[in-house]
């Protein structure tokens, strides 16, 4: 029960950003996950980069207020990972049998699956974006990024009043997503 207790901790403070929960849950099992890349196929950085993805995996899910952890949070990060290892080594063609045989012990295909889409979506995103052209881009990512008011933006990129601003970023954000879903449907 304690453990559980310990775990759940760890979660919250995960979704937290708690700096101490997570160096926790690196110190507690990153070894374990490193074993796992390193005895097959793997080397030290592809072990903290599939660790780093999980962890992301794992933030996102705790973030999300509706995630039940039903299994030991060693459990639950060895199969992300392991899934993880397995789609980067097919990708790479280093795909190794061994691997495969490995036993699952947490369904988390649908976890990581929506992870990795949302990853493409990102870079997608960050090529439409970047493809934008000013004064769109700036515009948005001053208002999205950097999280100024209507009323900056207005002062700052010279509109006469924070309507015309809002105005200009909705025409703005109309063609990023149009972008975002021509280059998204080329790709697929």
């Amino acid at each position: 029960m304690r453990t559980e207790t310990n775990e759940q901790k760890l979660l919250e403070g995960l979704a937290h950003n708690d700096r101490k929960a997570i160096e926790t849950i690196y110190k507690q099992h990153f070894n374990m996950v490193q074993s796992l890349i390193l005895s097959n196929n793997g080397y030290p950085d592809d072990a903290r980069d599939i660790f780093q993805e999980a962890m992301i995996v794992l933030f996102e899910k705790a973030r999300s207020g509706s995630f039940e952890l039903n299994s030991q949070l060693k459990t639950y990060l060895y199969s992300v990972c392991r899934r993880l290892w397995l789609k980067r080594l097919s990708q790479q063609q280093r795909y190794s049998p061994e691997v495969a045989n490995l036993e699952e012990t947490v369904p988390v295909e649908e976890d990581v699956e929506r992870h990795v889409q949302r990853n493409k979506d990102f870079l997608v995103m960050e090529q439409s974006l970047k493809s934008l052209g000013e004064p769109c881009k700036s515009l948005l990512e001053a208002y999205y990024l950097e999280k100024k008011t209507m009323v900056d933006i207005a002062a700052d990129f010279g509109y006469t009043n924070a309507d015309n601003a809002k105005n200009q970023k909705y025409k703005c954000l109309m063609r990023l997503k149009k972008m975002f879903k021509q280059k998204k449907d080329s790709i697929e």
